[in-house]
């Protein structure tokens, strides 16, 4: 038997093109599948990274961060994003549709909102 191997991480959003267009500006990377509810996006060729999947949820809710009172939608995941320069990266992904949280925890993370409000983190090693 072979070993499970991941292969992507999904995402439900409530336009799947739409959140892959995001991510595709802000990682740089290609369209690999494209479906009329569902988009798979992965580096380019030679290039290291994980692909990521995005699905069409007509019932989706966004997630919180912080997290809300117990019962509520809590945030299930979010995404690390290592960059050299976090102050260019934040303004880059800003200016590509992210929101800053406000929650911010620590001086070398920036957590940001996709446009879908998923969060997800730039910082530096």
């Amino acid at each position: 038997m072979s070993p499970a191997r991941l292969s992507t991480v999904v995402l439900d959003a409530p336009d799947a093109h739409e959140l892959a267009a995001f991510y595709l500006g802000l990682l740089g990377y290609e369209v690999r599948a494209d479906e009329p509810d569902w988009v798979l996006i992965g580096p380019p060729p030679g290039l290291p990274g994980l692909a990521l999947s995005f699905q069409t949820e007509p019932a989706y809710v966004p997630p919180a961060w912080p997290t809300r009172a117990p019962g509520e939608q809590q945030m299930m995941l979010h995404l690390d994003i290592e960059v050299d320069d976090l102050e260019a990266e934040t303004a880059r992904a800003v200016a590509a549709g992210a929101t800053p949280a406000g929650h911010q925890p620590q001086d070398d993370v920036r957590v940001l909102l996709d446009p879908a409000g998923h969060p997800f983190c730039l910082w530096v090693a």
